[in-house]
């Protein structure tokens, strides 16, 4: 199957032909005809499956045809326009990328798009939303701080979009995203995406959505066959040793790395720096700037390690990343899915390895029920019989010095 068979407009197909997509994947070929057919639709797939595509792509041609332009039409229509499409999105990161992927999928057409999120002066995001949007990318919060402000008009939205529903719930996002639901148009279209799909969020989409068509791509809170998992029992006074072992002595060149507290992600990063390894850390105290950086060094490769909270585990895209470590595992264990799939995405194979002290026992238990895995343990040859070693900055030929003496 292919994108031109799915009733996509040619300068859309013309735009994911740029992006190297020759094939929609399973969750598009589900998705977007029934999108496109007017369906409410709560659908469910493993990250790294092309989610956002899937219902970016639809909302597209639909707004194509409402707008009634032709092919050849490439200029932007002048004046302000109704806000068409609203998605919301728990964390500015992924409110970010579904932007970017936005701006993406529609390169060859007229559309506005804007993406508002808190963190940063709300007095920019007025002044854009003045001229109208046609595609409105926000979280909840700030969203509703626009409409307090009379800065945006939500009577107009035809579509509704919740990403990563889930997460906006554990974040406490139910009553902000209930005002919201207030201030639409009650006829619209609703679509719920989430590689998980928690009691809470069944609950939730029972009260928004129409009959909706349920899509379950792959086994719900399943991992990516992509994913080779591996667990390494360590005492935890001593992860942060074998930490930095396995990134020196495998030369790991990028790799993403969670800690459950903002503390933690801080204290972690100045140590791997110390240890002679570029690391920033990310998290909800950092500010927008200092966020945005950490993530542009990391992608660049200006930097070895990111060190994040669960605030990094939703919408972050890293091509090719190959290395996820949960230096501390998650404590819900629907997090450990989205964790680790920030690796493996599209085509790509990655490693996903978590540090696991005896405290953290139970939370194993319960990530290996929830994904119906034994995870394979790994050991690394020389750690274990040299606990006095401690971790140097000196680093020659890529290696770091403490991984040659526990080879």
């Amino acid at each position: 199957m292919s994108f031109n068979s799915l009733g996509l407009d040619t300068k859309i197909v013309e735009a994911v032909n740029a992006l190297r997509f020759s094939q929609p994947t399973e969750i598009q070929q589900q998705a977007i005809p029934k999108i496109l057919a007017g369906k409410d639709i709560m659908g469910s797939a493993q990250t790294g499956t092309g989610k956002t595509a899937s219902f970016v792509l639809p909302i597209l041609q639909k707004w194509l045809v409402k707008s009634n332009l032709k092919n050849d039409v490439i200029e932007p229509k002048k004046g302000r326009r109704p806000i068409y499409a609203l998605i919301l999105a728990p964390t500015r990161e992924l409110a970010a990328q579904i932007g970017d992927n936005i701006r993406d999928y529609s390169r060859f057409l007229p559309i506005r798009s804007l993406v508002v999120f808190g963190g940063v002066s709300i007095n920019p995001q007025m002044m854009k939303l003045r001229g109208g949007v046609d595609i409105l990318v926000a979280t909840p919060g700030r969203l509703l701080d626009l409409v307090q402000k009379n800065a945006v008009d939500l009577k107009t939205v035809k579509v509704l979009v919740l990403d990563e529903a889930d997460r906006m719930l554990d974040m406490g996002f139910i009553h902000d995203i209930r005002r919201v639901i207030t201030k639409l148009p009650k006829k619209r279209q609703n679509l719920m995406f989430s590689a998980t799909f928690s009691n809470a969020v069944t609950q939730l989409a029972h009260t928004l959505l129409n009959s909706p068509e349920t899509l379950a791509v792959a086994t719900t809170n399943s991992t990516s066959k992509q994913i080779t998992q591996y667990v390494h029992h360590v005492d935890k006074s001593r992860k942060r040793e074998l930490l930095s072992y396995l990134i020196g002595r495998q030369q790991w060149s990028q790799v993403l790395i969670f800690t459950r507290t903002k503390y933690g992600a801080n204290h972690l990063a100045d140590q791997l720096n110390k240890d002679g390894i570029k690391a920033s850390a990310i998290h909800g105290n950092k500010s927008q700037g200092a966020r945005t950086k950490a993530l542009a060094d990391f992608k660049h490769g200006k930097i070895t390690a990111l060190v994040a909270t669960d605030i990094a585990a939703r919408g972050l895209d890293i091509e090719h990343l190959p290395y996820v470590v949960n230096y501390d595992l998650p404590q819900i264990a629907e997090d450990y899915v989205h964790r680790i799939g920030r690796t493996g995405r599209a085509q790509n194979s990655g490693q996903a390895i978590s540090l696991v002290c005896v405290d953290e026992l139970p939370q194993l238990k319960s990530i290996e029920k929830l994904i119906q895995v034994n995870i394979p343990k790994l050991t690394t040859e020389g750690f274990a019989v040299n606990p006095n070693i401690k971790p140097t900055s000196v680093k020659k030929n890529g290696i770091h010095k403490n991984a040659k003496k526990l080879k």
